[in-house]
């Protein structure tokens, strides 16, 4: 397994160990152990599969409080995968970066806490998948838009498919102060336990 850093630092791009032969091939998609000797030693509670047509975005979305880390991957299909830094005082606040997930490359990709996360479908569908270090809390999701041109994220897909709510988020800079993480902030276990629904 490779962990390799993006333009963004925090977010880390990981390329799991595949043993392929003529049957197929197999991977492990997560140990706790190889995972954390990477230093990806996280908590993860909640595991979350979303299935997408071809022009999907869904995005961008984050927790705060019970901030989330994640870590995606495309099970089939391709996506465009974006985080966003949006921890105040960081400096890389408002700044972004994107990846190719795709059953091809079974790439994935670990968002911190503390970022905003969407993903754009390329291929005709997606499943995808992504584990994440605290439980869906209703009352805590919040989104960013995501064609806010302040952080200017190049999604290969123009005419996106939103959902409603995420046609209408607002952008960065009109977010209040106290609904955007900090920079040396961690999130308390959540107690809401709800299964997310996009």
């Amino acid at each position: 397994m490779q962990v390799l850093k993006t333009s963004l630092p925090g977010t880390l791009i990981i390329q799991p160990d595949i043993f392929k032969d003529s049957r197929g091939f197999f991977m492990e998609t997560f140990h706790r152990e190889k995972y954390a000797a990477k230093g990806l030693d996280h908590p993860f509670v909640q595991d979350n599969l979303s299935y997408s047509t071809h022009g999907t975005l869904r995005g961008l979305h984050y927790q705060y409080p019970n901030a989330q880390a994640k870590l995606v991957q495309a099970l089939k299909g391709e996506v465009y995968d974006v985080a966003v830094d949006i921890r105040q005082g960081s400096p890389t606040f408002g700044q972004w970066t994107g990846v190719h997930l795709s059953e091809e490359n079974k790439n994935q990709f670990f968002i911190p806490q503390g970022f905003a996360h969407g993903f754009c479908v390329i291929s005709d569908t997606a499943l995808v998948v992504y584990k994440c270090t605290d439980f869906y809390a209703p009352e805590s999701e919040k989104g960013i838009l995501w064609s806010d041109p302040d952080i200017g994220i190049n999604w290969p897909i123009k005419d996106p498919l939103l959902s409603a709510k995420d046609s209408q988020y607002p952008c960065l800079k009109d977010i209040p102060l106290n609904h955007l993480p900090d920079d040396r902030s961690s999130s308390p276990q959540s107690a809401q336990r709800t299964q997310r629904k996009e």
